[in-house]
């Protein structure tokens, strides 16, 4: 996350579940130090069940996808375009069809703090029916069945807010959306995109 932009410091943090455990990045631990024995396990009531550090401080939202979803892993980022995108509207324009890859168009859930259980349930409804979203001045939240998906997801989704900002910078020009027609032909598409078994 750090080489590709999408952290910087210790903001961001991931988690994957294994059974009924979901490992989870420590909170405040550079991603550069980290080590396998730093990682940190907690039950879905979220008892610390593994490791010494303190699990993420956005425990709530990783649980909260965990509980509710049959996701296996969740990737939450602070990458800049799409915080930006996330100041500025109510929901990422669909800009290009790769947001059928999500589910449809990206929301942004309300703003909440940072770590609280208001912020795990606007993410929750902003999440539904996808897998991805936007935290309102705050970055990204999606998930998947794997932890390379849910990252490609996340990488999908700043790319997408990047272009949006870039084609919405163009004075006098607006850029072309697509219909949802169109983008439900590409999320049809999409799910047989790439190598049987890959």
């Amino acid at each position: 996350m750090v080489s590709d932009g999408l952290v910087v410091g210790t903001s961001g943090n991931v988690s994957v579940r294994v059974g009924d455990v979901v490992l989870v990045t420590p909170s405040g631990v550079p991603y550069d130090r980290l080590t396998p024995d730093d990682v940190t396990g907690v039950d879905l009531e979220g008892r610390q069940v593994l490791g010494t550090l303190v699990p993420t401080s956005e425990l709530p939202m990783h649980l909260a996808v965990h509980r509710t979803t049959d996701a296996r892993a969740v990737v939450h980022t602070h990458a800049v375009h799409a915080t930006a995108v996330s100041t500025l509207v109510a929901e990422l324009p669909p800009v290009h069809y790769m947001a059928g890859a999500l589910g449809g168009p990206v929301r942004v859930a309300p703003y909440a703090t940072y770590g609280t259980e208001e912020l795990a349930r606007n993410m929750l409804r902003a999440l539904e029916g996808r897998t991805g979203c936007l935290l309102q001045n705050h970055g990204t939240v999606t998930c998947g069945a794997t932890l390379d998906q849910a990252y490609d997801r996340t990488a999908q989704l700043e790319w997408m807010c990047r272009l949006w900002l870039t084609a919405s910078s163009v004075p006098g020009l607006t850029p072309a959306l697509l219909t949802p027609e169109q983008l439900a032909q590409a999320e049809e598409r999409l799910r047989t995109y790439g190598q049987p078994g890959r």
